[in-house]
């Protein structure tokens, strides 16, 4: 039996994890992490084998219809697909078969001998489809949804054959486990970290009291998805009742109507240059909060203002991992400008009341939405697991 440090594991995505910008990132740390915390990781190639020709003819599609017709292609012909990641299998005796966002790549998939499959995702196609987070933001091919039924078939036939999975947040959880079937010991939590690096702890500034100023942020690459129109109605509010407020916008650019003196924005800000990089994180250092009312499946951008000990203020929605009152706030469906200014003038009438929160939301970061804490619990199960098996 191997221990944790022996573990050879075989990592299979669509999209290989040496590509950082898929999955906002996430690919890439969850392979980075499994390697640093359990044991050798290998890479599995995830082309179509002798059917290459048509994924890669999917490839020159315009990127709003590859994106679906990708996956629910892949899933059509998988038994000839699989036949590719199966001979892969056979060249090495591993312990672990992990999956990552890729349900389809263990559709009828034959393993060559007994090995533990593990899978994680922040959403499956039926729970995000039939959420409020997939239904904000539709469907490109209308009649795409007659293939549903089929869909919804596989991924029970799959997730319910599956050993182990890990999901980042207690709503998709919740979810699989009534769709699919799911008991606890197949089915747990544990939250994904932060797409950054994380802050030493000189970086931080924990003790950031708000002053003349209240200065919000938001990250994120569109504004009317990430809820800006929201928050810049916030930052009028604020105005209005005669708080001097700023808000910064990272990552894109609000139309024009949406715009005010009181608004810095960047339209980019490029994590491998060190300058840009270092104006980034002293936003999320020096900002009292971070304002992002938006419907996600999960949120890097929440666990990353935790890395600096940022609260965040978001709507409960989805998969956001904001803990009420430790990390932040997250306040109903339909809650109103109105109701995120209220909240942060809580804070601004009590001083230790929003220190205890930045300091709570550091805490809570470090135990929870850290890649080491996830690398750490994930392979404890990943070898409980196989203790169990053998």
């Amino acid at each position: 039996m191997p221990n944790e440090r022996q573990l050879k594991i075989a990592y299979l995505c669509e999209t290989s994890p040496l590509v950082t910008w898929a999955h906002s990132g996430g690919n890439t740390r969850i392979y980075n992490t499994l390697k640093q915390h359990a044991g050798d990781v290998t890479i599995i190639d995830s082309g179509w084998g002798g059917l290459d020709f048509l994924r890669k003819a999917v490839e020159c599609l315009p990127l709003s219809i590859k994106m679906r017709l990708r996956f629910r292609l892949h899933l059509f012909l998988s038994r000839f697909i699989s036949r590719h990641v199966s001979k892969q299998l056979k060249k090495e005796k591993y312990d672990v078969l992990f999956c990552s966002y890729s349900f389809f790549c263990l559709a009828n998939l034959k393993l060559p001998y007994p090995l533990l499959t593990v899978f994680t995702s922040d959403a499956t196609y039926t729970a995000y489809k039939n959420s409020k987070v997939g239904q904000a933001f539709g469907s490109y091919f209308s009649l795409s949804r007659l293939l549903d039924p089929i869909i919804l078939k596989a991924e029970k036939k799959v997730y319910g054959a599956t050993d182990l999975m890990l999901w980042p947040s207690k709503w998709i959880k919740d979810s699989a486990d009534k769709l699919y079937s799911l008991n606890d010991e197949q089915s747990r939590l544990v939250h994904w970290g932060a797409n950054i690096n994380p802050p030493k702890p000189e970086e931080l500034m924990l003790d950031n009291p708000i002053g003349d100023e209240v200065r919000l942020l938001l990250v994120g690459r569109d504004w009317f998805p990430k809820g800006g129109p929201v928050v810049y109605e916030v930052l009028k509010e604020l105005i209005k009742r005669g708080v001097n407020a700023h808000l910064t916008v990272v990552g894109c650019v609000p139309p024009d109507f949406h715009t005010h003196e009181k608004m810095t924005i960047h339209p980019q800000l490029d994590k491998n240059d060190p300058e840009q990089y270092k104006t980034f994180t002293s936003l999320y250092k020096t900002s009292h909060f971070f304002v992002m009312p938006s419907y996600e499946a999960y949120g890097f951008a929440f666990c990353e203002a935790g890395a600096y000990g940022l609260p965040a203020l978001c709507l409960q929605v989805g998969g956001v991992p904001v803990t009420d009152g430790v990390n932040g706030h997250a306040l109903a469906d339909g809650a109103q400008p109105s109701d995120f200014v209220e909240k942060i003038m809580d804070y601004m009438d009590s001083a230790d009341k929003y220190k205890n929160l930045r300091t709570s939301t550091r805490r809570y970061y470090e135990e929870h939405l850290h890649w080491d804490a996830w690398g750490q619990k994930a392979t404890e199960l990943i070898t409980s697991k196989l203790v169990t098996a053998s």
